[in-house]
């Protein structure tokens, strides 16, 4: 076992430098910049810019050195906790990701929390109960779930929050307590905007995952191990915890270090159309303004979080299946 996390771990580090450079490459290595963008602006403007202004920009911003130098000075301040400045914010990186990261990760750690415990025990129940009323009810939400897209679901609910409830939901607070201090108050208005996000995020995980555990308890309930271990006298709840449902969650398990990454980006078109203060619409704005060294930061933190997210499932799919620690 030690041996395979030592092997993992390694691979980790190398796809991660790998993942530096694709996500400062990203970035960069289409035509213009974000220099390129902002003197346009200028210039639509009205605002005359001479070449030697230009030049002065560039310089002011770092971006008249070549490209692997601007590589290297970027992953140099990333070693030492320095992400950068943004363009299009005026103030570092740090500061930019670090007042969206507190709604990121309570509206996506609150989503997962919510679809991991919805998803399995039905999943499990609809295999075990299989051509139930039960079950064809959830493969029919199932079905809708995957198939309505979020940003339609999210404006559906929007409408009828706002008609029902006299609930506007764009963003998580209310006006008057967008800036003001934790209070009571605040945190009732929280929990009023709360919940159509989180339905609206946690509808789709929930029916793939109620569909994911449902065929693959299917796939094992019939075969040979469970017969045997009903026939030995194993309690039927005993014998469904210990063996076929430990296996049926191994494709579940594998995709639980994609989660990682949501926790910081967080559901962009969503976000979006709700207008929540996330990390995804700011990702999503400097991608669209090649705010260089803020959307390289932000894939490089996400690629991050997926590399330790996929060890993490590697590791619980060796202590769930031990046949997978040989590979």
């Amino acid at each position: 076992m030690q041996s395979y996390i030592l092997r993992r771990t390694l691979y980790m580090l190398v796809m991660l430098i790998m993942g530096s450079v694709v996500a400062f490459g990203v970035i960069t290595l289409p035509p213009g910049d974000y220099m390129t963008s902002y003197i346009q602006q200028l210039k639509s403007a009205g605002t005359d810019v001479s070449i030697e202004q230009e030049i002065a920009l560039r310089r002011q911003y770092g971006l008249d050195y070549p490209l692997p130098v601007q590589y290297y000075k970027w992953v140099s301040q990333l070693l030492r906790g320095n992400m950068g400045r943004s363009f299009q914010w005026g103030k570092q990186v740090n500061e930019v990701l670090r007042d969206r990261i507190a709604p990121t990760v309570l509206i996506a750690l609150t989503t997962m929390i919510i679809t991991y415990a919805i998803a399995i025990p039905i999943g499990i129940y609809s295999a075990v109960r299989q051509y139930s009323v039960f079950d064809y009810f959830f493969t029919v939400v199932g079905f809708a779930g995957v198939s309505v897209p979020q940003f339609l679901l999210a404006l559906v609910l929007m409408v009828f929050a706002y008609r029902s409830f006299n609930v506007t939901i764009g963003g998580l607070y209310s006006d008057q307590f967008v800036d003001a201090p934790w209070t009571a108050a605040k945190v009732m208005d929280l929990a009023r905007h709360l919940p159509v996000p989180l339905l609206v995020i946690s509808l789709s995980g929930t029916a793939y995952l109620i569909r994911v555990m449902r065929a693959m308890l299917l796939d094992e309930l019939p075969k040979a191990y469970v017969h045997t271990a009903r026939a030995k006298g194993l309690a039927e709840t005993r014998l469904l915890i210990k063996y076929p449902i430990r296996v049926a969650l191994n494709p579940i398990a594998s995709t639980l270090g994609w989660a990682l990454p949501a926790l910081f980006s967080g559901q962009v078109i969503v976000s979006v159309v709700l207008n929540l203060p996330t990390i995804g619409p700011v990702l999503f704005q400097s991608l669209m303004t090649e705010d260089m060294f803020l959307a390289s930061s932000a894939i490089f933190i996400s690629t991050a979080l997926t590399l330790v997210g996929t060890l993490l499932s590697d590791i619980l799919l060796a202590w769930l299946d031990p046949r997978i620690r040989l590979a």
